[in-house]
């Protein structure tokens, strides 16, 4: 691409230099400031993996607090976009011109912890009696608070789910809501902007929403009986088969390959009708586009929530959880970088004309 020359949506434009994470293109492998994620899941709890990404270090990572939710929207994720605002408000945020890395992280630590009990609310719902915070606060990871806040009880299998969807979607390089943030942070905002600026981008259903949409088709797939079959007639009609190919990868997802591998170590119901339709989907779009015919992180993220009973609508709200490590991780880079984002358009519209015109 020479200079001048537009792309849309900024495809293939290098527009930062990062030091966060390092997907590998031809897959196998995604690396947290040069650690692996297979030796992150199963070792150090998301709260942990959260402080390599933004503090690059372990600890402290990400507190134990709670925030109440005091505004319902009647979606999880206008919650969470809304509460953000409202704290960043209330706590006094100042902006991130004004303030030093380690008060632009302090807040972002703040905003983090608060995202994950603000969405456990969220899933309870207005009818139930919010949980005691001195119950919430026994969990000892986040997965496990974040259940005690959702359900007041903790089921081992599902807090290994969550912190295991949490891990594998905690970070991936520079997407829709990512670049967000970062140009939200750009500008000189505070935290709260920056992240529920974020949460925004993440609300559409091209970025984050697709584990909401693959579950009603595992099941279609499971009362047809015959996979191949589905995914003839699925493409015959130009449909798109959610959970396949993704921008970055041209070859196995490396997220996907763990969480197959949790959803199995956890006893998943979905798992063989989930390899059938993966193996068949494979094989039918791998004859048009080879690059683009693997399972991606949202395909077993569907499954992996299920085991912890998550409902497809909450599953936006999930990723946002997770994703507040990357988004704290690229706000502070870019704070640093301490350049507003400002791209050029190239107008395409009529030539100079009178009023009278018009």
């Amino acid at each position: 691409m020479t200079f001048g020359e537009s792309s849309p949506g900024l495809a293939g434009v290098v527009a930062f230099e990062t030091e966060i994470a390092e997907p590998d293109r031809r897959g196998g492998a995604l690396r947290y400031r040069g650690v692996d994620i297979e030796d992150l899941v199963g070792h150090v709890p998301f709260e942990q993996v959260w402080g390599l990404l933004v503090d690059e270090s372990l600890e402290p990572g990400l507190p134990a607090s709670w925030s109440e939710l005091e505004v319902r929207t009647g979606g999880h994720m206008s919650d969470l976009q809304s509460m953000l605002a409202i704290l960043g408000g209330r706590w006094g945020l100042r902006q991130l011109i004004d303030v030093d890395d380690a008060q632009a992280k302090e807040d972002l630590r703040r905003l983090s912890a608060a995202a994950l009990s603000i969405v456990a609310q969220s899933a309870r719902g207005a009818d139930l009696p919010a949980v005691p915070e001195a119950t919430v606060l026994e969990g000892r990871t986040a997965a496990e608070r974040f259940l005690l806040a959702w359900r007041g009880e903790v089921d081992e299998r599902h807090a290994k789910a969550i912190d295991t969807y949490w891990i594998c979607t905690a970070e991936h390089g520079l997407n829709a809501s990512t670049f967000t943030a970062r140009v939200i942070a750009s500008t000189g905002a505070d935290a709260a902007a920056a992240l529920s600026g974020a949460v925004g981008a993440l609300s559409g259903p091209l970025h984050g929403g697709a584990p909401a949409r693959v579950l009603p088709m595992l099941d279609a797939v499971a009362g047809s009986g015959d996979p191949e079959g589905w995914v003839r007639d699925a493409l015959g009609r130009g449909e798109r088969i959610m959970g396949f190919g993704h921008r970055v990868y041209r070859a196995e997802d490396p997220r996907a390959r763990l969480l197959k591998q949790t959803a199995k170590e956890l006893g998943s119901p979905r798992v063989e009708v989930a390899e059938a339709l993966e193996q068949a989907a494979h094989e039918a779009i791998a004859e048009k586009h080879p690059d683009h015919s693997w399972t991606n992180v949202e395909y077993w993220s569907a499954v992996v929530l299920d085991v912890a009973e998550v409902p497809p609508p909450l599953a936006p709200a999930m990723f946002a959880c997770s994703r507040t490590a990357g988004w704290s991780a690229h706000v502070l880079e870019q704070k640093r970088l301490g350049v507003l984002v400002r791209p050029s358009a190239r107008y395409t519209g009529p030539p100079a004309r009178s009023l009278q015109e018009v």
